[in-house]
Parts: C-alpha cells; sequence; structure tokens
C-alpha cells in the first residue's frame, strides 16, 4: 500500500510518499481501508520534532472508512462496517490497523468524509464546553482561533450551552465564519488588543473561562481575560509552547489552569462512546455544522500542512488516498 512517512523531523519537505507492506490484523484489531482522513495540528507537532516519537513513522491519528480485516476476538465491528477514529497512530496511508474498541461505527447517511472532518475536532470540542469547564447559561467565554476546525464547532456547542461567545479571528474573512457559527463578539488579533476589548466589553469583570489553542502568544493576555475563579483551559499551542509559568501568577485571581488531552477524556470506550454519539447525532440531524475547508490527495499531505501552519484554514482539512 501508499503510506505517508517522515524519515527524520523537520519542514514540510520530510513527509516522504512511499510503499510499505499491507497491514494484517493482530487479536483484537482490525484493518480499516482508509476513503478519508483528518489532518490536525499534532501531526505538525510529530512531523517537526516538538512531539518526540522514534522514527521512522507514518504521521496522522484520525480517519473513516470501511472494515476491510478482522483479527481473532473482535467482536461489535465485522467487514464491510463504515468505522471513523481518532487517536491510533499511522493514518497518513491507505490502510491502517486499528483496535477494535477504538471504533466508532458511523451512523446511516453520515459519510466517510465527515466521519474523519469531524470525530476528533468535535470530540475535542464537547469535552471542552461539557466536562473541563462545563458552560452554564450565562457564562462568558473566550474562544481563540474562532474560525478554526474546533473553534467553529466549540463556538456552536458553547451556545448550546447558553454561554456568551467572545472569539478570536485574524481576519474579516474568518470574523464572518465565527459569527455565523454564532459568537456573539468577534475580535480581530491582529488589529485590536483582545484582553482590551474583553475587559470593556464586560465592564471589567472578564469572562469564566478561556478556551486557548494557540499558546505562546495568547497565554498571558488569556489570564487578563479572567473573572476571579476563572478557568484558562490550554489545549493547544498552534503559536508555540508556553514558556515555563510561576504558580505564583495564578494567584491573581486565585485562577485555574488545566492543559487537558482527548485521550484522558476518552479512556474508557464507554465515555468515547458517548461523546462520540452526541457529535456524529449532531452531524447528522443538523444541529451541528462542520465546515470542511478542502481535501488533498494523501500524496500531497506536505501541502495540506503548509495550508494548515500558515493559518489559511478556516475549517477542516482532509487527505484522501
Amino acid at each position: 500500500m501508499k503510506a505517508m512517512r517522515i524519515h527524520e523531523t523537520g519542514g514540510p519537505e520530510v513527509l516522504r510518499y512511499e510503499d510499505i507492506p499491507d497491514p494484517t490484523p493482530g487479536p483484537g484489531q482490525v484493518v480499516v481501508k482508509l476513503s478519508a482522513i483528518g489532518v490536525n495540528y499534532v501531526d505538525i507537532y510529530t512531523r517537526s520534532g516538538l512531539y518526540p516519537a522514534s522514527l521512522p513513522l507514518i504521521p496522522g491519528s484520525e480517519g473513516a472508512g470501511v472494515v476491510a480485516a478482522v483479527g481473532e476476538g473482535v467482536t461489535g465491528v465485522a467487514a464491510g462496517d463504515v468505522v471513523a477514529y481518532t487517536g491510533i497512530p499511522g493514518s497518513y496511508a491507505q490502510q491502517v490497523v486499528a483496535p477494535a474498541d477504538r471504533l466508532v461505527k458511523l451512523p446511516t447517511g453520515l459519510s466517510a468524509e465527515m466521519g474523519a472532518a469531524v470525530l476528533l475536532q468535535g470530540m475535542t470540542a464537547h469535552y471542552l464546553a461539557h466536562t473541563t469547564y462545563p458552560l452554564k447559561p450565562g457564562d462568558r467565554a473566550l474562544i481563540h482561533a474562532g474560525a478554526g476546525g474546533v473553534g467553529l464547532l466549540l463556538i456552536q456547542m458553547a451556545k448550546q450551552r447558553g454561554a456568551y461567545v467572545f472569539a478570536t479571528v485574524s481576519t474579516d474573512a474568518k470574523a464572518a465564519l465565527a459569527r455565523e457559527a454564532g459568537a456573539d463578539a468577534v475580535i480581530l488579533y491582529t488589529r485590536q488588543d483582545f484582553a482590551e476589548e474583553v475587559r470593556t466589553a464586560t465592564e471589567g469583570q472578564g469572562v469564566q473561562v478561556v478556551y486557548d489553542s494557540v499558546g505562546q502568544t495568547t497565554f498571558f493576555k488569556s489570564l487578563e481575560c479572567l473573572v476571579p475563579r476563572g478557568y484558562l483551559v490550554l489545549y493547544g499551542q498552534s503559536s508555540g509552547p508556553v514558556p515555563p509559568v510561576e504558580p505564583g501568577i495564578l494567584a491573581r485571581g486565585s485562577y485555574f489552569l488545566t492543559r487537558p488531552s482527548l485521550a484522558h477524556y476518552t479512556a474508557s470506550r464507554e465515555e468515547l462512546l458517548q461523546r462520540a454519539g452526541d457529535v456524529l447525532d449532531w452531524v447528522r440531524s443538523g444541529a451541528l455544522k462542520v465546515r470542511i475547508y478542502g481535501s488533498y490527495p494523501l500524496a500531497r499531505a506536505a501541502d495540506a500542512h503548509r495550508a494548515l501552519q500558515g493559518r489559511e484554514t478556516t475549517g477542516k482539512l482532509l487527505l484522501i488516498p
């Protein structure tokens, strides 16, 4: 089969389109013939070496397709089922071996492309809004990167839960998308000081929670936006890692700081199916709108990385094997 591999860390040019042996499933595993592969910022972190990993490797951790082969002892899925997954390495390929208990069957009427587009970012938005800081009616939330894949979904979920939403974006076009998703106030951080805008709009009170996927360039100003005992939820670092933080800085408002990961919010199969089920049902019913920015052939994964890293995208990027 064809797969995209990296033999050394670096820029998008280190991605190599290669022939490798077809996979075979072991006990408890299945082979999924992929129809679509999700592109995520974590793939860039792995490719660049920010997240250390043994080389060579096939990047990617999200995809959807048809179960092609089933290993010994597998129950719950069968050959021919259309499934999606996230958190399984080696996804930039035509086929992937996956633990059967990490697969989610797609409901009738939902395509594999949509499954690959929404599962990781949809469940991320779900745990952020429902569990890490469970939004309630009347809360105020600041969502950075409001026109990104998670941002657009998180805005919608925050509004479903009754929150007032501030969103930061970089361009007028992205501002329009954030407003369309339901943001109450959109701040163009390239022209405005977002902390000052939030303080002014809230008469100095601030927001109950900041959902920050940007990291280095937003972290300290995000703290300035919080009410006393507010939550700074740092779930990404697209601008780079946050430098070491003296814990005493949180004493300014008895703030809470957390760095969550989806793996810890889908640790059991029960929780995985509950979160995935909510997200997929909302998409199927139209209650949750998913924006797919574009699709690239698997062989052009480097171009997808350049687009994502260059902040050219709004919504989700897919690779098609």
